[in-house]
């Protein structure tokens, strides 16, 4: 789950299964009772045809938990942790980082780095789409060191400088479930 139009849908779901959320945030969702095997097949069932699907064994967890922090982080916080990546995801989720590090990578075939530098590109075309701020502004916002590293960066993943992509009014974004 990534926003909160998908925490709305797997609630929804999870009350048509007849099980009561307690909770139900990004990537996590605790329930007052375990579901039956009757109650656990259909929701498997009506998650997977909304594009969602259950995760059950803690290395997929992790996986998502670190994928939402991610997702967290660039999109939907406020201002930027002063802290570093690697720092936020350790103390976030109490694990070494070089074990999260190997296990997203072996998991998921690209790097957690990587996936971060995707998210922000995404975040990158959203504001640029928006035509609200400068370069500069979307650099500093996003804790870019220079208006020139994050043109660069744009350049490499995208193929495209932020100007051409602006003229194109945002044709190539990509869903963050996507990325």
């Amino acid at each position: 789950m990534v926003c909160s139009r998908c925490k709305i849908m797997v609630k929804t779901e999870l009350e048509k299964a007849g099980l009561q959320p307690v909770s139900v945030d990004l990537g996590e969702v605790e329930i007052k009772e375990g579901p039956n095997p009757a109650q656990l097949k259909q929701l498997e069932t009506s998650l997977n045809a909304l594009g969602f699907e259950l995760i059950d064994d803690q290395k997929s967890r992790i996986i998502e938990q670190i994928k939402t922090l991610i997702i967290e982080h660039v999109h939907y916080a406020e201002t930027q942790s002063p802290l570093k990546l690697s720092a936020l995801l350790t103390s976030k989720l109490n694990y070494d980082y070089g074990y999260l590090s190997n296990l997203f990578s072996a998991v998921e075939g690209t790097t957690i780095e990587k996936y971060y530098i995707a998210q922000r590109i995404e975040k990158v075309k959203e504001l640029l789409v928006y035509n609200e701020l400068s370069l500069s502004e979307i650099a500093f916002q996003l804790s870019y060191s220079s208006v020139a590293y994050l043109s660069s960066q744009f350049k490499q993943i995208t193929g495209m400088t932020p100007s051409a992509f602006k003229a194109l009014q945002g044709s190539k974004r990509t869903n963050l479930e996507d990325i």
